[in-house]
């Protein structure tokens, strides 16, 4: 089974992560872990010409690494195997095109546990999510 884990570098992640870790006798074998983290992008304009392609990429390169790396450090105390990357996007749909692409089984995703009215007017990562994929999706709260 493969399980995409949804990775913002928050302490919802880490739990996310401690859950699935806690319940792998769920699936049958060791499950195909994949950690993705999604930055949205820097919005085109002066800054973007500012700074130069290099720098951002430089910003997404050092952004997902300190997302990623208390995710990894679980998993790998855990000695479990991992595909970790990040993508520059819209988050709910970065994930879905991850998930389509790798042919994901589920999609497992820490929650910051907001309000319904607070979701109402923001919208939130996973509610997206659920919105504009067929793939299972775990939320952890």
């Amino acid at each position: 089974m493969k399980l995409l884990i949804a990775v913002d570098g928050s302490p919802y992640t880490a739990k996310a992560i401690k859950h699935v870790v806690a319940h792998l006798d769920w699936f049958r074998g060791e499950p195909e872990l994949h950690l993705l983290h999604v930055k949205l992008p820097i919005p085109p304009g002066r800054s973007r010409a500012f700074l130069g392609e290099e720098a951002i990429k430089r910003y997404y390169d050092e952004e997902a690494r300190d997302a990623l790396t208390s995710a990894e450090k679980l998993l790998r105390k855990h000695e479990l195997p991992y595909v970790a990357s990040y993508k520059v996007g819209e988050v709910a749909e970065e994930i879905r095109g991850y998930a389509k692409k790798h042919k994901i089984d589920m999609i497992v995703m820490g929650s910051h546990g907001h309000g319904a009215l607070q979701n109402l007017v923001m919208g939130s990562v996973a509610t997206k999510v659920l919105a504009c994929t067929s793939v299972p999706v775990l939320i952890v709260r």
